[in-house]
């Protein structure tokens, strides 16, 4: 039977390895884009890296209301649905920061500085995203 996770335990679970995101935007029409990301968790807020040019930086600058879902897909299934607002910024010592520190826990340590100088360039943005809701459950098919 399925259980909501604790504020502790979605932490973990979205921090676990090197799970992705699924990031939903809002395009100019008012549909939805959704475009896998890289992230860490800092405190209560998601942080990641993307082009300012891509469709979610266009998004993101023009509207910052997010979801993003993070999920299990093995049995017994699990899922983790944040949404919030979010702000960015195109500071290069805080891009490259966060991408080195987002490089660490999907590339590892040894690569973490080379692909935080390969995102941590002008036209990157560094992303926030300030968590107001979480839905996440566990052990859904228990």
């Amino acid at each position: 039977m399925a259980e909501k996770m604790t504020d502790a335990q979605w932490r973990e679970f979205v921090s676990h390895g090197t799970r992705t995101g699924k990031l939903s935007t809002v395009r100019a029409d008012g549909s939805p884009h959704v475009a896998p990301i890289w992230f860490v968790l800092d405190g209560d807020e998601l942080v990641f890296n993307t082009g300012k040019n891509t469709v979610k930086g266009r998004n993101l600058i023009r509207d910052g209301r997010v979801a993003l879902c993070v999920d299990d897909d093995r049995p017994p299934y699990s899922f983790v649905v944040v949404r919030g607002r979010a702000r960015v910024s195109e500071d290069l010592d805080e891009v490259r920061h966060w991408a080195t520190r987002i490089a660490a826990r999907y590339m590892g340590e040894e690569r973490a500085e080379e692909f935080g100088a390969r995102n941590g360039v002008p036209g990157e943005l560094l992303v926030r995203v300030a968590i107001d809701r979480v839905l996440a459950e566990r052990d859904l098919a228990d």
